[in-house]
């Protein structure tokens, strides 16, 4: 594998995990900043299309204390595999989604997302994400 083909590699697999720890407890605009400008997003019964429309749905889930700082949740993402193709990228990945994280940590929810990803001029960007529960 070429350095290049490791360094893109790398690079998507930090969006990542930026992605949970900035849904997690982070600044929206910098979360926002790691989408395409026309990226998907899909949430079972849910699809949002644009940074206006992902950031209002990270601002409802921070209004309504589903994720972000004093929600006591977290996104746990793990076995990650990643295929870089050019300047297309494409990830799956398992997370783990917890509450109660101070006092007595609960599994909330499970499942896999399916990412796509491409290569812009500011770096690797999550073009489309769709989740699967389960």
């Amino acid at each position: 594998m070429s350095d290049r083909a490791v360094a893109d590699e790398l690079e998507v697999r930090n969006v990542i995990a930026r992605l949970a720890q900035l849904a997690d407890d982070g600044d929206l605009d910098e979360y926002v900043s790691l989408f395409t400008a026309d990226a998907e997003w899909l949430i079972p019964g849910n699809h949002r299309i644009g940074h206006d429309v992902i950031r209002s749905g990270a601002v409802e889930r921070r209004e309504q204390g589903v994720t972000g700082p004093g929600s006591g949740t977290r996104h746990v993402i793990s076995t990650i595999s990643v295929v870089v193709a050019g300047d297309e990228a494409t990830a799956k990945s398992y997370y783990q989604y917890y509450g109660d994280t101070a006092t007595k940590p609960t599994l909330r929810m499970m499942g896999h997302y399916q990412d796509r990803f491409v290569r812009t001029p500011d770096g690797w960007k999550l073009a489309r994400r769709e989740a699967f529960p389960g």
